[in-house]
């Protein structure tokens, strides 16, 4: 079974804010906002109601990276190992 690399603490990300370039901040999975008991089912049962399709199949995990600075937001979606 893959892992998230970020989840996991093995790799961070570097990304820059579009609008101000002020550093973004990885606030975590998207599923934890979603669903705040979501941390108790398993991987699978997560991924299939995570709101995007393919993160199962194509082994990816939606992290939510946001701007302190100016509050802009986006979807970043992380390989998994």
């Amino acid at each position: 079974m893959a892992m998230c690399p970020l989840c996991n603490a093995l790799k961070t990300v570097e990304m820059t804010c579009p609008t101000c370039k002020a550093r973004l901040e990885d606030s975590g999975k998207v599923s934890d906002f979603l669903d705040p008991y979501g941390h108790y089912n398993d991987e699978e049962t997560v991924k299939m109601g995570d709101g995007y399709p393919n993160t199962a199949k194509d082994q990816i995990c939606p992290h939510l990276m946001v701007c302190q600075e100016c509050g802009y937001d986006e979807v970043k979606f992380i390989q998994e190992t």
